[in-house]
Parts: C-alpha cells; sequence; structure tokens
C-alpha cells in the first residue's frame, strides 16, 4: 500500500513538474471564458452563515493596499547584478519595459482548501480537488488549494460580489509589482529579498519533517510558515503558482501597453507565477522563485496529459499545485 502510494506520488511529481504545457485548442479570447459568477444559496444554515462570514471577514484582513505607480517590469538582471547580466535564463522576462499601475488590493495570502470548502458549500457546488484514499492527506485545510484558472477567477469575483469590491485574478503586472515591494530590484518575495534557507524559505530538511509528520511523499503546500515580504504578503516565492489574469504570450513584454497591462486579448495559456512546492536549495541551485519569472499553464488542464493511463490510472488532479491570490481594484 506504501508503495502504491509513492508510486502515485512519485508520477504527479513526474507530471506536475513542467509548467510550460502546450495546448492544441484554437485561442480563446476573455470574452469567451466568462461565466456567470456563482451566487450563494438561499436559506443558509446558521453554520454555514458564520463560516460565510468568517471567510469575508479573513478576506477583507487578507486585503493590503498596494499604491499605484510606475517600476521597470521583467527581468532587470543587466541593470543591476554585478555582471550585468540577465537573472532568468528565459526570454518571456524581457525586455525590461516601464509599466505604470494605479492603486490595487492583493490578498496576503493563497486560497486554502478550506476556504474554497466554504465557497463551495454555500454556492451549491462540489468540492474541489481529490478524495481518494491516496490525495485527501495532501487536501489538508490549510494547504493552497489546487484549481484551475476558472474555477480561481469564479471565487475571487463571488468573494467581491459578497464584499462589494471589485475582486479578480491579479495582472502579473500587479503580481510582480507587489512581489518586488512596489517595482523595487527585488529579487525573491521575501523579508530580505534574498533565500535564508531555514529562515524564510523550507530547507530540504524541514520538507522532509512535514513529509514524515503527513505520511505524504512529495512536498505540499504548507502556508505563513515563514516571515512575510515587507509589503505583508506570504509564500509568492513557493508553496504553489498562482494563477493570473494574463494570457500568455511569449512576446508580450516586447508590445505590451504602458498603463495597467492586462495582458494579450486572446490565447491559449494563462500567465502563472510563484512555484510549486520546494525547498530553498533546489530552488537556489535550479534558479527558481525569481519575481520576474513567468510559467504558463493550460487554464483548465492540459489535454494531452489529461488523456495520460497514467493520469487516468492514479486519478492525478493537475492543478493540484495551482492556486490563487486574489486582487481587488477601485
Amino acid at each position: 500500500m506504501i508503495l502504491k502510494k509513492m508510486i502515485k506520488q512519485n508520477l504527479a511529481i513526474i507530471l506536475l513538474s513542467s509548467t510550460a504545457l502546450t495546448a492544441c485548442a484554437k485561442p480563446a479570447s476573455d470574452s469567451s471564458q466568462k461565466t456567470q459568477t456563482p451566487v450563494s444559496q438561499k436559506n443558509l444554515s446558521a453554520e454555514q452563515q458564520k463560516q460565510l462570514q468568517q471567510l469575508l471577514e479573513k478576506t477583507k484582513k487578507n486585503l493590503i493596499l498596494v499604491k499605484g505607480g510606475s517600476f521597470m517590469m521583467g527581468d532587470f538582471g543587466p541593470e543591476h547584478s554585478v555582471d550585468k547580466l540577465p537573472y532568468d535564463g528565459k526570454g518571456d522576462s524581457k525586455p525590461l519595459h516601464k509599466v505604470t499601475l494605479d492603486d490595487f488590493q492583493l490578498s496576503a495570502t493563497k486560497a486554502t482548501y478550506a476556504d474554497f470548502d466554504i465557497y463551495t458549500d454555500v454556492t451549491g457546488q462540489k468540492k474541489v480537488g481529490n478524495f481518494d484514499e491516496f490525495s485527501i492527506k495532501e487536501r489538508a485545510p490549510t494547504a493552497a488549494a489546487g484549481i484551475n484558472w476558472q474555477q480561481g477567477r469564479d471565487y475571487c469575483q463571488w468573494l467581491g460580489q459578497q464584499l462589494n469590491l471589485k475582486m479578480d485574478l491579479p495582472t502579473e503586472a500587479q503580481w510582480e509589482y507587489a512581489a518586488r515591494n512596489r517595482g523595487q530590484y527585488v529579487l525573491y518575495a521575501t523579508d530580505n529579498g534574498k533565500i535564508d534557507i531555514g529562515r524564510n524559505i523550507w530547507s530540504f530538511e524541514q520538507r522532509q519533517n512535514i513529509q514524515d509528520k503527513t505520511k505524504v511523499y512529495k512536498n505540499i503546500s504548507t502556508l505563513q510558515q515563514f516571515p512575510p515580504s515587507p509589503l505583508g504578503f506570504y509564500d509568492m516565492l513557493t508553496d504553489n503558482y498562482e494563477w493570473m489574469l494574463d494570457w500568455y504570450a511569449p512576446d508580450y513584454y516586447s508590445k505590451s501597453p504602458e498603463k495597467n497591462p492586462q495582458g494579450p486579448a486572446t490565447g491559449t495559456l494563462k500567465v502563472v507565477r510563484s512555484s510549486a512546492p520546494d525547498d530553498g536549495q533546489n530552488m537556489h541551485m535550479g534558479g527558481k522563485g525569481l519575481t520576474m519569472q513567468r510559467h504558463a499553464m493550460h487554464p483548465v488542464e492540459d489535454p494531452k496529459r489529461a488523456k495520460s493511463e497514467l493520469v487516468k490510472k492514479y486519478n492525478l488532479d493537475l492543478n493540484q499545485n495551482n492556486s490563487v491570490r486574489c486582487a481587488s481594484s477601485p
């Protein structure tokens, strides 16, 4: 039984490790993906009303105001590094370009399974994630919820309706501006802009201790274990990717507008930021978790991987490492 569980979890790591997914579908526009925002059911029980109120209060408390301004978005290595070389080995974080943003609010934390369970319960939806004997331990209430793009957007917009705020997924410009402490040349979204293994990011040993305690033989998201960034944001470096509002285009930075960029009008993949659960040694050696790094993923699930016999056999959740941090704009 343990061997079977380890095989499944190792297969999940292999299948989820690549962040650049391909898609055969025709490019879609934002309008083609718009759906009606879920609404809360009528006649909620007293317990449901209590949980809903707690979620709304938590959401309001976690929203951090980020004052707008201008910054140079993208790989600032040629301007900042000692050798005047890029920090990011990928070309899609270039060129460095000026972006000006209005004020916005961004959640201090990623949404958890506990948050999503309240949301799906009061809106009459099926819970997100898998519940088989191998997945249930990975679905800890305090872990970042594994969801697809539309589920994340629906959740944020629903919260906005409840709070009478204009809430949505953040744009990648908003996310990077916040991760870089309002656009400063910050490499890592930690309390000091650096990786201090074991103090502001997981060490390999700390990750192993979590695995031993949970009996889950892979890294799973465990939130708010380290100091926040200077602006108050937790876990922007790791513990699950975060869906952005933007469609992905590798050359978008060469034609991005300066004022409040929203990404391309159409596409097949969505931008994600942050990274899957990892430890500081791997991230530092692999050049992962940089504030300017962009990744692209299929907004639902990669069609080719979804048809994989391994995915079907082991009921793998291809969005387990994809989460959401909601934003609010004026």
